[in-house]
């Protein structure tokens, strides 16, 4: 009898396993593609402008963040090459630029949304625009991507607690299932 219980409740162990497996993925997931939502106007608004002939300083945010400490979304305009051109960011002082890869990729498919860790411990939610004009260039906007991260650990412990409470329902549920059934 214990080895159809536990046979019982493997089977449903694993579905719950799974399901509760789906719910973290789809919640991370939500998470992290919501947290570009103001970086994606900010940038093709940017990128816009830039292509009308504003200046790169023109089209910056008024506040200016430093990446480490500031959850502030922010515009970095880049040249052709990556160099900055205008920053409403900065980095401990520094200005920073994406990697050249997205700078590449950007180029083939004009846009690129990438989490972006300029140093360990700081990850940004990045939306990058290219834009066309003399000269053309980028358009990085960004913020970090804290809070997100903070939300979405705080859901995976919920989801942890709610799979270790099923699994141990399961348990007491195939235990009286086995032993209501008249042998």
């Amino acid at each position: 009898m214990a080895r159809r219980i536990i046979l019982r409740w493997l089977q449903l162990a694993g579905l719950a396993t799974a399901l509760c497996l789906l719910v973290y993925v789809v919640a991370q997931q939500i998470g992290r593609h919501t947290a570009n939502d103001p970086q994606i106007q900010m940038a093709r608004d940017a990128a816009i402008l830039l292509e009308s002939g504003s200046t790169p300083e023109s089209v910056l945010p008024a506040a200016h963040v430093d990446m480490s400490r500031s959850l502030a979304p922010f515009l970095i305009v880049l040249d052709d090459g990556g160099k900055v051109l205008a920053a409403s960011a900065t980095l401990r002082g520094a200005q920073r630029s994406v990697p050249d890869g997205v700078l590449t990729s950007v180029r083939d498919d004009g846009e690129e949304r990438v989490t972006w860790q300029p140093e360990a411990g700081v990850r940004i939610a990045s939306v990058v625009v290219g834009y066309a004009g003399s000269p053309g260039g980028f358009v990085v906007a960004g913020r970090s991507l804290q809070e997100t991260e903070e939300r979405v650990l705080q859901f995976q412990h919920l989801i942890l607690l709610a799979w270790a409470l099923i699994l141990v329902g399961l348990a007491v549920l195939s235990s009286l299932t086995e032993l209501a059934v008249p042998k």
